[in-house]
């Protein structure tokens, strides 16, 4: 069984349905034992990150999460969900992220005449073919992304694939058992839902 954390920002119910369809049984939560007798984990998200970390301290799901994390339960965050596994993000100084993974959150430039919101269909430069979420993705396989920030981690190794979006950002995460998606899987059609399949079977 997943569990979906339910915070409050955003696109709870579509990531069910993606992955529900990928074969899993997957509920919506944020009750303490739900999170805790779940096999998986995944942090999804839309909306800013202050207040993102304020609902989920609110909720008292802060260290429930990184002591899951710490106890090598696969844990996959999406979109925002990706940007709180940081340290912290320009969107809101001074707001700790989980700090799961070294690294901050930046703003693209509106620069070089790109558009910010980044928003559409992108590729992606695989950087770890191991990444057991990119199992069976080709490299320059495109997907949906909507987002104002990206992830910059301080281990250039835990950028398993990037994107290029007026500079070179990533936009899958892989440290132990913690995955990050930049964008939308639920949202990224064939290709988001080998990725979310290649989660749902993760021992």
């Amino acid at each position: 069984m997943i569990a979906i954390i339910d915070y409050g920002m955003g696109n709870i119910h579509s990531v069910q349905k993606a992955l529900e369809l990928a074969g899993a049984t997957a509920i919506v939560t944020n009750r303490i034992k739900d999170i805790e007798d779940a096999q998986k984990l995944v942090l999804p998200g839309v909306g800013a990150f202050g207040d993102a970390m304020s609902e989920l301290k609110k909720q008292g799901l802060v260290a429930l999460i990184k002591g899951q994390i710490k106890k090598k339960k696969p844990f996959l965050g999406i979109c925002l969900g990706m940007q709180l596994l940081f340290r912290e993000s320009q969107e809101a100084p001074g707001v700790k992220g989980l700090g799961v993974l070294g690294g901050v959150v930046k703003k693209f430039s509106a620069s070089k005449g790109l558009k910010v919101p980044h928003m559409g269909w992108n590729e992606l430069e695989i950087k770890n073919k191991n990444c057991p979420l990119l199992k069976d993705i080709d490299n320059r396989s495109y997907v949906y992304f909507c987002h104002s920030y990206y992830p910059d981690p301080a281990k250039a190794s835990v950028a398993a694939a990037s994107c290029e979006y007026g500079r070179q950002f990533a936009c899958v995460a892989w440290q132990d058992n913690v995955y990050g998606a930049q964008f939308h899987p639920e949202k990224s059609q064939e290709n988001g839902l080998k990725m979310l399949k290649n989660f749902v079977r993760l021992c």
